[in-house]
């Protein structure tokens, strides 16, 4: 039986220190809310931050099994549709941003992707990529694999911005309008 998949690390989208707006409790009882993107997963999570603890965007912090400095524990998996105005506005950057310093790991993915199936390679499925950039990073593997975002752009001819394409690719998949999933957990 695989393993869930388990974020270690969350960055903060929004921090509501007098948690949702839509609670209609007093406010000493309502509990304070952070909305965070996980950094392996990309998973949406609804954290509750340890007591006098305050965080800002773009904040990175520790969700794992050790003891943790901010968060006090996991509400769960948020869905897309409960982003606050703030946690929304800054999905998109927090995805390029984490894209950017895992510049390897996405390489990677570049290097090493598979087909789906017969018909359709998963490199089809990075929005810009048809069958003909397709086949052209393929060939270009093939002679040495790709070392970073540039040098992808400089040896493929006409391919969208790399950053641009996998952080769309990533937000369909948190969106859940996708079939299968390729960075999303």
């Amino acid at each position: 039986m695989d393993k869930p998949l388990h974020e270690e690390y969350g960055v903060v989208l929004d921090f509501l220190p007098n948690g949702y707006h839509s609670d209609k409790r007093p406010s000493h009882m309502k509990t304070p809310i952070v909305q965070a993107l996980g950094k392996t997963h990309f998973v949406l999570l609804e954290l509750v931050p340890k007591k006098d603890v305050g965080l800002q965007p773009h904040d990175e912090v520790y969700i794992g099994d050790g003891k943790r400095e901010h968060i006090h524990h996991i509400n769960g998996k948020l869905s897309p549709s409960r982003l606050t105005a703030t946690a929304s506005a800054e999905l998109e950057f927090t995805i390029r941003e984490i894209i950017n310093k895992n510049e390897a790991l996405f390489m990677d993915f570049f290097n090493k992707a598979q087909p789906l199936s017969t018909r359709m390679h998963s490199l089809e499925l990075i929005p810009g990529l048809g069958k003909k950039r397709m086949w052209e990073i393929l060939d270009e593997r093939k002679v040495k694999p790709f070392e970073s975002f540039e040098d992808m752009k400089h040896r493929v001819k006409l391919i969208p911005d790399p950053v641009n394409a996998i952080a769309k690719r990533i937000l369909m998949e948190i969106n859940g309008t996708e079939k299968h999933n390729l960075f999303v957990g």
